[in-house]
């Protein structure tokens, strides 16, 4: 109470009398300092992490980077200010004034009057070296350290953005944000790769109580059918969160933990619509990451996937195409290559048809529609034809990837689902479900889209680990 007091009474004299005036210190990061227009701070300071040093006779020239920029700021130092702890990632805090750089190549720099290094780095140990561009493999080894790289910092920057520019999409056209659940019960794929939730003293005493949940509780592979309640109440929603799948593979296409985004429309009765909200979804967040992190998509372009560029810019500039899985098939049946998985009417489709499909049709997105009916989940309508039975169900390929979303219309009518799930046994597990036909029923219908394949896409990573904040493979790499 004191203290508050005495507080008070030093803002009263201030207020009458005048309190001695210090000039302001300009607190920047790398990206402001590098887009400054007016060079009129003369007292600054940045804080960051040095990405090289150099040494000479009457200066001393050190580049530091916040993570905010790509680009790093030029600091000019006397010779004096060489500390032995200033040395490539260490952590500093430069302060000094921000002036127009004599250079072409630069706008600015930063002439420093006091440097503090905050946390040296013992580059004999660091695993990352200045001047040396790290390949995807090493950098895989080290997931407690790879953000440091520009490679991992320019593929979060891009990560972030995106995922803003995609909740900027459904929020400008109209779409509710909902969260979904993590721990379900429900199996919204039916594939049965499900990660199962127990306390850490059940997993040890298996013979112990039952269910936290007093059922079996899952990690979600899906929101999708919480989503269809939240549809019941509101034309558009949306989520994006995590899903997790216990599919125990190692390859460069799989994760065990990703994001999914997703998406449910109410009052549609055409697959048509579901496609086209995909397409504007993918063309208009790609547009607005192009537009944002040109540089960071400038780097992958020039050192990881060079021939990226030009396929996404086909991508974007073209309507995506359409064929039906019948059409798919009969494309695939007349390849002239040999696939190692036939293909076949009724059978579903791999990645190196999906692939193929693609540069078939001039490496433009491509949506498949109207999968076999027994291909496909429970809840997508059937089309009711025949003699080859489907449902309206779409996927996109796209190039370099092979899937990236899937969708369909949703079974409204509640006698056919409920035939379904009776053939299927979950007639008493999916009740819930079938209240949501039973009370004011629509026609409706979504889709998910993988985030991380989205990003593999436009960046034109090859392994799907490499573009996750932090890498599920090897096993031995959880943190």
């Amino acid at each position: 109470m004191f203290g508050v007091r005495g507080l008070l009474q030093a803002l009263r004299r201030c207020s009458s009398a005048p309190c001695p005036k210090h000039a302001p210190v300009a607190r920047l990061r790398v990206r402001e300092a590098l887009e400054a227009r007016e060079l009129t701070f003369d007292d600054v300071k940045v804080q960051g992490w040095v990405r090289s040093v150099r040494s000479q006779k009457e200066v001393l020239f050190l580049h530091i980077n916040d993570g905010s920029s790509l680009e790093s700021l030029q600091v000019v130092a006397d010779p004096s200010l060489k500390y032995r702890d200033l040395n490539f990632g260490s952590a500093v805090e430069v302060q000094g004034k921000l002036l127009k750089s004599p250079h072409q190549k630069q706008n600015v720099e930063l002439k420093a009057e006091n440097i503090r290094v905050v946390g040296p780095c013992d580059t004999l140990m660091f695993p990352f070296k200045p001047r040396e561009k790290h390949p995807l493999e090493y950098i895989r080894q080290f997931p407690h350290l790879r953000c440091r790289t520009n490679t991992l910092r320019s593929l979060l920057r891009v990560r972030s953005e995106a995922t803003a520019a995609i909740h900027s999409f459904f929020q400008e056209n109209g779409y509710v944000h909902i969260h979904t659940p993590v721990i379900t019960s429900n199996d919204c794929e039916g594939g049965g790769e499900l990660f199962q939730i127990e306390t850490a003293n059940k997993v040890k005493e298996p013979e112990g109580e039952s269910h936290f949940f007093d059922v079996p509780a899952f990690l979600t592979v899906s929101g999708q059918l919480h989503l269809e309640v939240m549809a019941g109440a509101f034309t558009q929603v949306f989520a994006f969160g995590p899903a997790f799948r216990a599919e125990n593979s190692q390859s460069r296409r799989h994760l065990s933990e990703f994001y999914m985004v997703e998406a449910e429309v109410s009052f549609t009765e055409s697959l048509q619509d579901i496609m086209q909200v995909i397409e504007d979804l993918f063309k208009t967040a790609t547009s607005t990451v192009l537009s944002r992190c040109p540089h960071e998509v400038e780097f992958f372009y020039k050192y990881v996937a060079p021939a990226q560029k030009g396929r996404l810019e086909q991508m974007l500039k073209n309507k995506f195409l359409t064929l039906s899985y019948t059409e798919a098939v009969d494309i695939l049946k007349r390849a002239p290559q040999t696939f190692i998985f036939k293909p076949e009417w009724g059978q579903d489709l791999q990645t190196e048809h999906e692939k193929y499909l693609v540069t078939h049709c001039g490496e433009v997105p491509v949506f498949v529609i109207n999968y076999p009916y027994d291909l496909k989940p429970f809840y997508m309508r059937d089309n009711d034809d025949g003699p080859q039975h489907t449902v309206a169900a779409v996927d996109l390929l796209v190039p370099g990837v092979g899937e990236l979303c899937g969708g369909s219309l949703r079974e409204e009518r509640l006698h056919f689902l409920q035939s379904r799930l009776q053939r299927l046994g979950l007639l008493d597990t999916y009740q819930w479900y079938l209240d949501l036909r039973k009370f004011g029923s629509i026609p409706h219908g979504g889709f998910g889209m993988g985030f991380e394949r989205y990003l593999q896409c436009i960046l034109g990573v090859s392994n799907i680990k490499d573009v996750m904040p932090f890498p599920r493979f090897p096993h031995s790499c959880l943190l």
